[in-house]
């Protein structure tokens, strides 16, 4: 029986990847790229989905959210992977490019809720930070201290030349590189929330509002760790006076070695996440490839797998490694999509 599925997936494989002028090479593993956040989530489904079907256990690799959605809208063929992970929505930008290069059905599964945490070493005095510190603290450009509507490279060395109620430490903080979506959520909550304090920038046109609110510094002290979150939180266990930014499942996976810094005076947990009240809050996403669903076996069936009740409802085993649960509501519509492979238009971004 095995060998007959086998050779009608080949046949399959053959006849459509031959229809898009791919080379026409069979593949029976489901591959996964996309973001460093997502990771961990997609792995736990991916083993149960290996261990409790008849499908090989997925391929996962973790690209970062950028570098995942640039693959995944490179073409349609087996060289190409079927499901790409984000921390962070689809730009309307890679939309366009997945449909310029053939990638037409996109089906977006929005699987729940995370946030993005700054955290430090258990040995440190924990923080409190304001996004106007925050943007002070890691913008290339601030405004000047000085006083005026202008800005200046940042002046900025320790916590306390921001605000003399923070630590008078150096600033280092460690974060994510520009592929990641933790990165893009990040500059986009809130860097540009930060930045948005002071009336003169808010005022800028977009554009160059966010050229403003977006630039990282680059002097040393916001140093980028790459797609590894682990790495950061390694650094944090040993350095107390550095600070780390990744997703809040990391926390909770290393909570006996970090504490988070409390945001506007919100500390992230499951609910101030799950209400939006954490600042610092975003939602996180997966995308299917249509087109792939009828050519490589067990594309829609781990999708099915990972947004049933019992791995992403309230008392799913997801939640176990941090995913925080979208409402019941959304949960039942998100699954409706994933079942009929709702395609995306474009309008929702």
């Amino acid at each position: 029986m095995m060998k007959l599925k086998s050779a009608l997936t080949s046949v399959a494989l053959a006849g459509s990847l031959a229809a898009v002028s791919v080379p026409a090479m069979a593949r029976d593993t489901v591959n996964i790229v996309g973001s460093t956040t997502v990771y961990p989530f997609a792995t736990v489904v991916a083993e149960r989905f290996g261990r409790n079907t008849d499908f090989p256990t997925p391929k996962l690799e973790s690209t970062g959210s950028g570098g995942g959605l640039k693959l995944f809208c490179a073409g349609i063929g087996t060289q190409h992977p079927d499901i790409t992970n984000a921390s962070r929505r689809m730009k309307k930008s890679e939309f366009e490019m997945c449909q310029n290069n053939g990638v037409k059905d996109i089906t977006e599964v929005k699987i729940g809720a995370d946030g993005i945490v700054i955290a430090n070493s258990k040995d440190a005095d924990p923080m409190d930070l304001s996004l106007r510190q925050v943007f002070l603290a890691l913008a290339k450009e601030v405004p000047d201290p000085k006083g005026g509507d202008k800005l200046v490279a940042n002046p900025y060395q320790k916590w306390s030349d921001i605000d003399s109620s923070l630590p008078n430490k150096e600033i280092s903080v460690m974060g994510p590189p520009p592929t990641s979506g933790t990165r893009d959520a990040f500059v986009e909550i809130a860097m540009e929330g930060g930045c948005k304090t002071f009336d003169f920038i808010k005022a800028m046109d977009k554009k160059e509002m966010r050229s403003v609110c977006h630039s990282m510094r680059e002097d040393g002290l916001f140093v980028e760790a790459g797609e590894n979150d682990n790495l950061i939180v390694q650094r944090l266990a040993q350095d107390k006076d550095t600070l780390g930014i990744f997703g809040y499942s990391f926390l909770m996976e290393n909570a006996s070695q970090i504490q988070p810094a409390t945001i506007n005076g919100v500390e992230p947990t499951p609910d101030s996440i799950a209400d939006e009240d954490y600042p610092v809050a975003r939602s996180l996403f997966f995308y299917i490839k249509s087109a792939h669903v009828s050519v490589i076996p067990g594309i829609k069936e781990y999708a099915e797998a990972f947004t049933s009740e019992s791995a992403w409802g309230d008392n799913g085993y997801l939640v176990d490694v941090g995913l925080i649960p979208n409402p019941r509501n959304v949960r039942m519509e998100v699954a409706k999509k994933v079942r009929n492979l709702t395609p995306m238009t474009g309008n929702e971004l």
